[in-house]
């Protein structure tokens, strides 16, 4: 009978609707209480919000002017190693220099010294003669008379070391190896 159909056909849109109504004013209810209650939560969000932005400004503004900080510090750090590399450098290159002349100064006061050996050996061993046309003879008296020994003898026993190591004492020679010998070896002691 079609109008069983109908009618039963409203009867089903009455149950769905009414199941529908009830499921909208469930969900109204839901939204009213979170309107009722959520707004105080809402407020109190707001509040913490609004005490915590000035908070969080100051902060963002501590951690700028830290990180300005940091960046100066570095800043200067750079230069500071920077100029310490260059000290170093310098410092590399003097030391250096230093050691260039003192390994000249230590040869040729190592070339001295062994001259100065030699000759107080050869005198002892009686052979002055052939001392004398020595190359250690020769040193000894480029020694004494380029200044290198100025400091090392006064003028008295520089004028007969240098006599006696070129030949000229002259028809008055007394021999004065002894002399001689005790002042080569005081130049060696002190040289060495």
């Amino acid at each position: 009978n079609p109008i069983r159909k109908v009618v039963t056909m409203l009867q089903a849109m009455q149950k769905k609707v009414e199941a529908e109504g009830e499921k909208e004013k469930e969900l109204y209810d839901k939204f009213m209480c979170y309107c009722k209650t959520g707004s105080g939560d809402l407020s109190a969000s707001i509040s913490s919000a609004e005490e915590k932005g000035p908070m969080v400004s100051a902060s963002i503004e501590a951690s700028e002017e830290k990180l300005a900080q940091s960046k100066a510090d570095l800043k200067s750090a750079q230069v500071d190693r920077s100029a310490a590399k260059d000290a170093m450098a310098e410092a590399t290159a003097i030391r250096e220099k230093e050691a260039a002349a003192f390994a000249a100064y230590k040869a040729d006061a190592d070339t001295n010294v062994a001259a100065m050996t030699k000759a107080v050996t050869a005198l002892e061993k009686g052979m002055a003669g052939s001392f004398l046309q020595s190359s250690s003879a020769q040193t000894l008296r480029r020694l004494a008379t380029s200044g290198g020994g100025q400091d090392l003898l006064d003028d008295a026993d520089r004028q007969d070391l240098v006599s006696f190591l070129s030949g000229s004492l002259g028809g008055e020679y007394a021999p004065q190896s002894g002399d001689i010998v005790g002042i080569l070896k005081q130049m060696g002691d002190t040289m060495a």
